[in-house]
C-alpha cells in the first residue's frame, strides 16, 4: 500500500481502520502527543502559516507536497515502505529464514529497547531546538528549522506505532513515557547524551543536523536491514526524510563558512560580524564527538547480539558485504592504559558491530568536511575544517574518561583541561555568537554571518514568502 490514507484521523498506509482496537489506542495517545507538541515544540509560532512539505506517497517519485500548513495541524501518522512479501533475514543466526512479521517472543525485550531508543531521539531534538526560531538568520532558514522539526515529530509517531501494535502494554507504557522525558532534565533526561546537550543558537543546530542526524541516517540504515520486517519498512521512508536534515546542517555550515571567507578578506571576522573559522571547528569538533558517542560502545555484546539476531545489520549489509554470518572474522581496537601506553586488541567481528556503523560515519563525515573546505577554497582560504580523532572528547566506549587531542595523541587531565579552550566552545565563543543572533523575518533578508542559499525551496525564490505569520 504506497499511498496514504488522509481522510483517517491519523493518516496511514497501514490500513488502521482494520484494526480497531490499535486505531482506538493511537487516537487516545494523539492528543497526548498534541500537548507535547504546543508545550515543547517551535515556541510562538504553531499560529503561523509554514511552508511545509507533506509526505503523500511513500514511492520514490512524488511522494511529498508542498504547502502552507500551520504546525499543530501538520498531518502526522504512520507510512511504511511497502510490503514485499517474500523478504528473508539477511544476515546473523537467522539468515535465509522468513523476515519476521510479529515480534519473536525471545527476542521481544531487546527489540523495544532498540525501538525506544531510536523512537526517544525525535522528541528530543524537538525539545533541543523549540526557541531556535526567535533568532533565525532567515526565513529559509526558520522554514527548514520547522520542516526539521514536524518531521522529527513524525518519526516519533513511527516508532509509536511500533510499540502499540507490536508489544502491548508495555508498548503503550513505553510509548508514553516518550512523551515525559524532557531533553536536559535532570530527573528524566532523554535516553542518550547528545540529546540533553544545549542547541542554543544556529551554529549548533547546523553542527547538530549535519552530524547527529547523520548519526541518525546511519542507525536508521542499520535497522532497515532488520529481520523484523515492520521495523525495516518504517525505518527505509524515514530515511527519506532524514536526507533533507542533513542537507539542512550541511549546508548551513557551507553557508556560514562562506561568508565568514568572504569577509576575511576585509579583516578581522569578529570585527566585521561574522563567525571566524577557529569557533566554527570548535562547534565541528563538539557536535561530532558528542554524535560519534551515539554509536555505542567499540566492545559491544549488545551489538553483537542485535546482529545475531538479525535485529539490526551493517549499512548496507547486502550491498556491501559477502560474509552475512560474520563469525570467523575480527576487528583490530585501539586501547590506552590510564599511563597512556598503546596497544592493540583483537575481537570477534560480531561484537565489533557499533564501530563497524561507526566506521561508515566516519568516512561519510570526511566528505562532508571535504565539501566545505572546497567552499574555502574557492574563496581563496588557505584554512581548512578537519574532523578530530574518534578518541577525543569521547563519553562512551573505551575511550570514555580519558584525554586525547583533536589527533587522537592522549594527554595528562591537567594538560587537556588548560587546552580545551582551543578545542571546544568557550564561554567567550558562546557569548560572541550569542550577540550575532538577531531575527531576520523579511522575505529575501538574511543575516550578516550566513550567505544565502544558492536556490529556494522546492523550486521557490530565495526570497519566498516561507512563513506567514499570523496577524501581518
Amino acid at each position: 500500500m504506497s499511498n496514504i490514507n488522509y481522510q483517517e484521523r491519523i493518516p496511514n498506509n497501514v490500513d488502521l481502520s482494520n484494526d480497531r482496537r490499535l486505531q482506538r489506542a493511537l487516537e487516545a495517545w494523539q492528543p497526548d502527543y498534541l500537548e507535547w507538541w504546543m508545550d515543547m515544540g517551535p515556541e510562538g509560532y504553531q499560529d503561523d502559516d509554514i511552508y511545509l512539505r507533506t509526505a503523500v506517497s511513500v514511492d520514490q517519485d512524488g511522494w511529498a507536497s508542498f504547502d502552507y500548513v500551520k504546525m499543530p495541524d501538520y498531518r502526522w501518522g504512520i507510512f511504511l515502505t511497502p510490503f514485499e512479501g517474500e523478504r528473508k533475514v539477511n544476515f546473523g543466526d537467522h539468515m535465509g529464514e522468513d523476515a519476521w512479521q510479529s515480534v519473536p517472543g525471545e527476542y521481544r525485550n531487546i527489540l523495544r529497547r532498540v525501538i525506544v531508543t531510536q523512537g526517544d531521539t525525535e522528541p528530543a531534538s524537538v525539545e533541543q531546538q523549540r526557541l531556535l526560531g526567535h533568532t533565525c538568520p532567515s526565513l529559509y532558514d526558520l522554514r527548514n528549522l520547522f520542516q526539521v522539526n514536524v518531521e522529527e515529530g513524525r518519526h516519533l509517531w513511527a516508532m509509536v506505532y511500533l510499540l502499540h501494535r507490536y508489544f502491548g502494554r508495555d508498548g503503550r507504557e513505553e510509548a508514553e513515557e516518550l512523551l515525559e522525558r524532557r531533553s536536559g532534565d535532570e530527573d528524566s533526561p532523554r535516553i542518550l547524551g547528545a540529546f540533553n546537550e544545549p542547541c542554543s543558537d544556529w551554529l549548533n543546530f547546523f553542527c547538530f543536523t549535519t552530524f547527529t542526524d547523520r548519526d541518525g541516517k546511519y542507525q536508521l540504515r542499520a535497522l532497515s536491514e532488520s529481520g523484523f520486517d515492520p521495523l525495516a519498512r518504517t525505518c527505509s521512508f524515514m530515511l527519506t526524510e532524514e536526507a533533507h536534515h542533513m542537507f539542512v546542517g550541511q549546508s548551513g555550515v557551507a553557508r556560514i563558512l562562506k561568508r565568514t571567507a568572504e569577509r576575511m578578506k576585509e579583516g578581522d571576522p569578529r570585527k566585521l560580524g561574522v563567525i571566524p573559522l577557529d569557533m566554527i571547528q570548535r562547534h565541528v569538533n563538539l557536535w561530532y564527538a558528542l554524535s560519534l558517542d551515539l554509536f555505542g560502545g567499540e566492545d559491544s555484546s549488545n551489538a553483537a547480539n542485535f546482529f545475531a539476531a538479525g535485529l539490526k545489520g551493517r549499512d548496507q549489509e547486502m550491498r556491501k558485504y559477502d560474509d552475512h554470518l560474520a563469525l570467523d572474522q575480527t576487528y583490530d581496537l585501539t586501547l590506552f592504559n590510564p599511563q597512556g601506553e598503546q596497544r592493540i586488541e583483537t575481537i570477534p567481528l560480531r561484537r565489533a558491530m557499533n564501530e563497524v556503523l561507526r566506521d561508515a560515519y566516519i568516512e561519510d563525515c570526511e566528505k562532508v568536511v571535504n565539501t566545505w573546505n572546497r567552499v574555502l577554497r574557492k574563496e581563496g582560504c588557505d584554512e581548512r575544517i578537519t574532523l578530530p580523532n574518534r578518541r577525543f572528547f569521547r563519553h562512551q566506549g573505551i575511550y570514555a574518561g580519558m584525554y586525547f587531542d583533536p589527533q587522537g595523541n592522549w594527554m595528562a587531565p591537567e594538560d587537556w583541561e588548560a587546552k580545551r579552550d582551543e578545542w571546544l566552545p568557550s564561554m567567550a565563543d558562546k557569548s560572541y555568537i550569542h550577540s550575532l543572533m538577531k531575527p531576520c523575518t523579511e522575505p529575501g533578508q538574511y543575516a550578516d554571518w550566513i550567505s544565502p542559499p544558492p536556490r529556494g525551496i522546492n523550486g521557490q525564490p530565495i526570497d519566498y514568502h516561507y512563513v506567514e505569520f499570523a496577524g501581518s
